[in-house]
């Protein structure tokens, strides 16, 4: 089948945030093709390039979300019309509304409410097909009127209320960027029309296209999350004032709505992602969870060798940034060393942008406050029990090398959507202490000690009791190890996807037919396999393409040599 991967500063950059488990998705179905739409976030992303690509991408599009566009098209009075009324009302949701209220007559009012933004939504996005775009009209001073109007509104929430102008400039700008795929020209039948199935990366505005192509050519639409964009939003921004927090935060949540609901499948990575989609309006019935794969091989060498760590050090790997609360891993080793005088904490990671810089020298400020260099003898140079170090030298050439050296693995985060190092931690077959956050339980399960965030105590108490107890240390590491080779591999999750892309299209409605020698259908003549790469064969029957549908169902007619069984399987 014929597969159009959506994907938002992802995939296939080299530095893409989840490009791994797309890169392992696409590599694992080998025998699908794959189109893949990608919408860029920064300029250093697009310098930095793509990863290579495998054979089954037949196609990559691209699109970004961080410069600065031309005016775009010029709209007559009929069309600034239309965006006038369309965006008003968008705007008007956004300022308004009953989001998570389960009462009977507020759920009646939330649908009324999402029928309107989706409604507003799809008449923007068939504007901008018309008029070749709505760049300029999305950054214009009808918008900011526009907004202001809504803000100003009887009914308006209070934060909408006390939007000043800075404000309304900035939601104006972010709405642009946000709607930024309606003006683009992915959604005929050469392009999104063409795919059989659209399986966005994310939510959010990964998401959009595969709305639009749905709404547009009818393509069934498969979306996946491993953090909900509404959870980041209120994580990334909590600094902006509080007006342009409450309208972003009522688009992000209405756009998550709208995306559910014309969902065919949403696959959460973890039950936290799936509660947070839960809250914003997915249907359960929609759901299914598939953990994001990991690739076993690296870590098997050091997984079935757990003899060879340093029994007395303790391991941080990650990036250092403040949501992973190295200030209270620090204080917590200050109390296993009063237990522990011999135990090392060695703490791996890079620093994650200017913030994480400073933050990584203040906690080597406080490390040295803590523990100063101690020597074995008069004569002896001192060193300090807590090193700061990174991968890629010789001593750690890989993350591999980084958990080998400790006998315990510590997670002290206050913030978490999937562990992925926690993950690599229990292939390599190492005990974890680790902070009860995001998806952290659902990872370890019963194969790790989880304490409360922000609590050093427990904590320490945590390792202090897994130092001591080395039989429990390593009964515990082999069981997270057989965990995560259960769970967390990439063939359960190449499998699981391809059976869900299946399930989708044996659902879908049929978007051609073929037919025989009489003219008639042949059933099951298009089966869910019918792209895949390799198979192409001689003409014998014709096809049709109901309901306006993709340039390619009239192109090629598909052979069929016999009636086909409905054995085969077909949607």
């Amino acid at each position: 089948m014929r597969i159009g991967l959506l994907t938002e500063g992802g995939y296939p950059y080299v530095n893409g945030a989840g490009g791994l488990w797309c890169d392992r998705l696409v590599r694992g179905l080998e025998q699908h093709e794959f189109d893949v739409y990608a919408l860029s976030d920064s300029e250093r992303q697009e310098a930095d390039g793509w990863v290579p690509l495998p054979p089954q991408v037949s196609r990559v599009r691209t699109a970004s979300l961080w410069d600065a566009v031309d005016g775009g098209a010029v709209h007559g009075r009929r069309a600034r019309r239309r965006f006038a009324e369309c965006y008003g009302e968008l705007a008007a949701v956004l300022c308004t509304g009953t989001l998570n209220d389960s009462s009977g007559a507020s759920q009646e009012a939330s649908a009324l409410e999402a029928d309107r933004f989706a409604s507003a939504l799809y008449g923007l996005a068939e504007l901008a097909r018309d008029e070749g775009g709505l760049s300029g009209a999305l950054r214009s001073e009808t918008a900011v009127r526009a907004l202001e109007r809504a803000c100003r509104a009887p009914g308006a929430h209070r934060p909408a209320r006390e939007a000043r102008v800075p404000d309304l400039l900035a939601v104006a700008a972010r709405l642009e960027r946000l709607l930024r795929p309606l003006s683009l020209d992915w959604y005929e039948d050469d392009g999104l029309g063409a795919v059989d199935l659209c399986h966005a990366a994310s939510g959010g505005t990964a998401a959009l296209p595969g709305l639009l192509a749905r709404h547009f050519r009818d393509v069934p639409l498969l979306v996946t999350e491993y953090g909900v964009r509404l959870r980041t939003h209120y994580l990334t921004d909590p600094d902006s004032p509080p007006a342009t927090r409450s309208l972003l935060a009522a688009f992000h949540s209405r756009l998550a709505a709208e995306t559910y609901r014309h969902a065919a499948v949403i696959t959460p990575g973890n039950t936290h992602a799936r509660r947070w989609q839960e809250r914003c309006g997915a249907d359960r019935a929609k759901l299914r969870t598939v953990h994001p794969g990991m690739d076993a091989a690296p870590y098997a060498e050091v997984g079935e060798s757990p003899d060879r760590a340093d029994p007395h050090t303790l391991v941080w790997v990650g990036r250092v940034e403040p949501a992973k609360d190295l200030v209270s891993l620090l204080h917590a080793f200050a109390e296993i060393r009063e237990e522990e005088p011999g135990a090392r904490l060695r703490i791996i990671g890079a620093p994650d942008g200017p913030e994480g810089a400073a933050y990584l020298a203040h906690c080597k400020g406080l490390a040295a406050q803590l523990f100063p260099d101690e020597a074995d003898g008069p004569y002896a140079v001192g060193r300090n029990p807590v090193s700061f170090e990174e991968t890629g030298g010789p001593e750690l050439p890989t993350r591999v090398d980084a958990y080998a050296a400790g006998a315990l693995v510590v997670l002290s985060s206050v913030v978490e959507g999937f562990p992925t190092g926690l993950v690599e931690a229990m292939l390599c077959g190492r005990a974890t202490v680790s902070t009860d956050v995001g998806a952290v339980v659902e990872a370890v399960g019963g194969t790790g000690l989880v304490v409360p965030p922000r609590n050093p105590r427990a904590l320490a108490g945590a390792c202090v009791a897994l130092l001591r107890d080395p039989e429990r240390r390593e009964r515990l590491g082999a069981a997270a190890r057989a965990r995560a080779l259960e769970l967390f591999t990439v063939e359960q999750n190449v499998a699981a996807f391809h059976g869900i892309y299946l399930e989708i299209l044996s659902r879908a409605p049929v978007r051609r037919v073929v037919l025989g020698d009489t003219r008639e259908p042949l059933p099951f003549a298009v089966p869910a396999e019918a792209h895949v790469l390799g198979r192409r064969a001689a003409p014998t029957t014709r096809v049709v393409s109901r309901g306006g549908g993709p340039g390619w169902a009239t192109d090629a007619p598909v052979r069929t040599t016999t009636p086909a069984t409905a054995t085969e399987g077909g949607r």
